[in-house]
């Protein structure tokens, strides 16, 4: 049996992706911070090795009988990214090379890292760059997380030698349900809004673009760099995505898919400016070298995110566990708190009195 690390193996993906595996016979360690708790462990928790700690400070032999590392964890959309520069730089960037470093010494050759296709942000309102880019393509990242993310994927590729074997996987906004839900992500986010308001917003009315892609196609595209030949793999950027679609199109099909499952939404759009991300990627590539292809539809995704949320009571719109940027203000703004107060139940500090 081979054992794989997954680096932030508790989060939105890597709860799937540890799912997958398993049920392929791998055996499994996750290394992850829990910064949202163990619940995207709950139902594989016994079948899974978990080591607690900070990918920035891996601690010693985490590599100890691992056969290949995913590193999918770090900070995971823009707004974390923009709220605090230095930590996003310092796990997707800095703690890459790091565990990368660390694969090279201990011989674990073959690396997988959770890129994204944001690096092919071009915004809106230049026709010109309007069109499909793929991994050849020149890009100039300008967010602090895309930027980030692109910096780690030159210092892999500059690694890559006989004896390491790196692999870059640029996901497209991924959609769909997971243990480790998350409420801060286009479809999820139309689903969400759905119950809760019965109305989609169309900012800028829906007219830029994005590569989406089911989170099971993303563990299932893993898998694939896991298990490919390492000729065809090693040192290599692979685009993900079920299919580039208008976020106007979108708000369609999950309009048509909730309408199937007995939640009627209406569209609403907003024509105020703002600054949106707008991108289009071939996946010609992981078809042409792999063989692979996503399966499942936005239309499939929503209809078993509306199912699970209403099995397992993911009702709690508002819990900011679902939000990445709001889960993390708040645990600084607790964190800030207990070094006042110390513990929450037991006796606190107090002044000494005369």
């Amino acid at each position: 049996m081979r054992k794989v690390l997954l680096v932030g193996g508790a989060g939105y993906v890597g709860a799937i992706l540890a799912e997958e595996l398993l049920e392929r016979g791998y055996a499994v360690k996750v290394l992850d911070r829990l910064y949202y708790g163990e619940e995207g462990l709950r139902d594989i928790r016994d079948r899974v090795e978990l080591i607690v700690a900070d990918m920035r400070v891996p601690p010693a032999g985490v590599m100890q009988d691992v056969d290949a590392v995913f590193n999918i964890g770090g900070l995971s959309n823009d707004p974390t990214a923009e709220y605090n520069p230095k930590a996003n730089y310092e796990m997707n960037t800095i703690a890459t090379q790091r565990l990368a470093e660390i694969c090279k010494r201990e011989g674990v050759r073959r690396y997988i890292f959770a890129s994204s296709c944001s690096i092919y942000d071009q915004g809106v309102g230049n026709e010109e760059k309007d069109v499909l880019l793929d991994e050849e393509s020149v890009v100039q990242p300008r967010a602090a997380y895309a930027s980030s993310k692109y910096e780690a994927e030159r210092i892999l590729l500059q690694m890559n030698n006989d004896d390491f074997c790196p692999v870059i996987l640029r996901k497209g906004t991924i959609y769909g349900f997971s243990p480790r839900m998350r409420y801060d992500l286009v479809v999820n986010t139309f689903v969400k809004s759905a119950f809760t308001q019965g109305t989609l917003t169309l900012h800028l009315g829906g007219e830029m673009w994005r590569p989406l892609v089911d989170v099971r196609d993303v563990a299932r595209a893993y898998i694939a760099c896991l298990e490919a030949p390492e000729d065809k793999v090693k040192g290599q950027i692979f685009n993900v995505s079920y299919r580039n679609m208008r976020i106007s199109e979108l708000a369609l099909r999950v309009q048509s898919a909730l309408a199937d499952v007995g939640v009627p939404v209406q569209i609403q759009p907003d024509f105020g400016y703002r600054g949106v991300r707008s991108y289009r990627v071939s996946t010609a590539k992981i078809t042409r070298v792999l063989g692979f292809r996503p399966v499942v539809s936005v239309q499939e995704s929503v209809e078993d995110l509306v199912e699970k949320i209403r099995r397992y009571g993911y009702t709690d719109f508002d819990n900011p566990r679902y939000y990445n940027i709001r889960w993390m203000r708040l645990l600084e703004e607790a964190q800030q708190i207990i070094g006042i107060t110390g513990s929450v139940f037991e006796a606190g500090p107090s002044e000494a009195r005369a």
